[in-house]
């Protein structure tokens, strides 16, 4: 076939894993019978990492590196990926084989059949309980409160057509959240199910700091649910001091009771300030979400290249 596909790495300190995944990605995707060119983006790594990918682009020149002056992120690195690549279809998918390669053919086929969208969604995860835990209640909620629906248990692993990619770039906002905004497109999708493996080499880079920021990075950015809370707080608070001011009537009235008004005051004042200071921190949130926007930083910032004409993309 004349058609190519795209598959988009990110890169952070995986030397262990660069060339199995290379040879994995490689062979399912010519066992489709396409093109390929398989875009490492080297995000910051500290290892050898760097290295090998040189070493790999010097004897497949469809293998392309970005190397990033530091570390810019998971989503940057992918972003910079997508800008980049010139397949028909574009898949992007981690490094650690947690995504894995054998699924690439069953993307293909749903692009195929027309999707222009391929989620692959995780059925089972090989994951510490606590983190399965957290991530169902966080997709969860994240699916109740966003105004574009988030399908739960979707990551980072997709197809997206080369028509979709176009729009994608066009969206430039600094606090990425690609779960958020590839739906946001509006596309017509399909979906994938497969069971996530453990990763194979290596650690995990996205400690429980960066699952936060990724966290609040989807609440914040499709979600106006932090604002409106406050709504449905003032409400109960008023709500219930009515029924405190009732109770307290009923009391003087029918029970000879005299209670302390400052005491109760206080504790109420208490509440009350611990609450101004979760609103606070929402507007806080958000009001960081702009000040980032309104910097107009690059999203990334490119050391240098392998096999890529960077005079191509108009949007680093």
């Amino acid at each position: 076939m004349n058609k190519t596909i795209s598959v988009v790495i990110p890169v952070f300190n995986e030397e262990s894993n660069i060339k199995p995944i290379y040879n994995e990605v490689k062979k399912y995707i010519l066992e489709k019978n396409y093109n390929y060119e398989i875009i490492f983006v080297n995000d910051g790594s500290t290892d050898s990492s760097e290295d090998i990918l040189n070493k790999i682009s010097e004897t497949d020149k469809n293998i392309k590196v970005i190397t990033f002056t530091r570390n810019f992120g998971h989503q940057a690195a992918i972003t910079a990926g997508i800008d980049y690549a010139l397949g028909n279809a574009i898949i992007t998918m981690d490094c650690d084989f947690q995504d894995p390669p054998e699924i690439l053919p069953l993307l293909i086929e749903q692009w195929e059949k027309g999707a222009s969208i391929v989620y692959a969604r995780r059925v089972y995860r090989h994951d510490p309980f606590l983190k399965k835990i957290t991530a169902s209640l966080y997709y969860f909620l994240l699916y109740k409160a966003s105004e574009i629906k988030i399908k739960g248990n979707i990551g980072d692993f997709r197809l997206i057509d080369k028509s979709v990619a176009e729009k994608l770039k066009t969206l430039r906002e600094k606090s990425r959240y690609l779960r958020g905004l590839i739906p946001w497109l509006g596309y017509s999708y399909a979906i994938v199910d497969y069971i996530r493996p453990q990763r194979k080499k290596g650690n995990t880079k996205f400690n429980w700091l960066k699952m936060i920021r990724f966290a609040m990075a989807g609440l914040l950015n499709f979600s106006l649910l932090p604002l409106r809370i406050g709504l449905f707080a003032g409400i109960f608070i008023i709500m219930s001091g009515i029924i405190f001011l009732f109770y307290l009537a009923y009391r003087f009235f029918f029970d000879d009771q005299f209670y302390k008004l400052l005491e109760w005051l206080a504790v109420v004042n208490y509440i009350l300030i611990g609450t101004l200071f979760i609103f606070l921190w929402f507007i806080a949130e958000y009001i960081g979400k702009i000040y980032e926007e309104v910097k107009d930083r690059p999203i990334y910032i490119i050391k240098h290249t392998k096999n890529i004409n960077t005079h191509e993309n108009t949007n680093a």
